[in-house]
């Protein structure tokens, strides 16, 4: 099997893309989405998977939880595993074996690395924040 860069670089873009496009939406919201996705790896290597679902419940900013979301529905389609993105998820993470867990979480790495760099592409008129 030939590994394709796309695979990960495609569903992230276009999840950016969509957010981005998105009728009605005002600087800080775009602001919010942009400092969110490129905020994702670090978070996610300080923190790990777990706080950082349970960190999409908790965040009250609009823009970023829409990032975080995101995030999950990518990581949840490029890994096969299902229950990652909805509100059950954090479930799923506890119940995963520790091999499974720590898999997830380098795919996990991989993916939000991709949302940096994206952010920058797909938001590259939003500065500050």
């Amino acid at each position: 099997m030939t590994f394709d860069p796309r695979t990960i670089t495609t569903p992230v873009y276009e999840a950016l893309d969509d957010l981005r496009s998105r009728q009605n939406q005002d600087e800080a919201r775009l602001k919010e989405q942009k400092s969110q996705a490129v905020e994702l790896y670090t978070y996610l290597s300080t923190w790990g998977m777990l706080r950082l679902k349970a960190e999409e419940k908790a965040l009250s900013q609009e823009g970023k939880k829409q990032v975080v979301k995101k995030f999950f529905d990518c990581l949840e389609f490029l890994s096969g595993m299902k229950n990652i993105a909805g509100d059950g998820g954090l479930a799923t993470l506890k119940k995963l074996d520790t091999d499974e867990y720590l898999g997830l979480t380098g795919l996990g790495l991989a993916v939000a690395q991709e949302f940096s760099f994206w952010a920058n592409a797909v938001y590259w008129n939003i500065k500050g924040e």
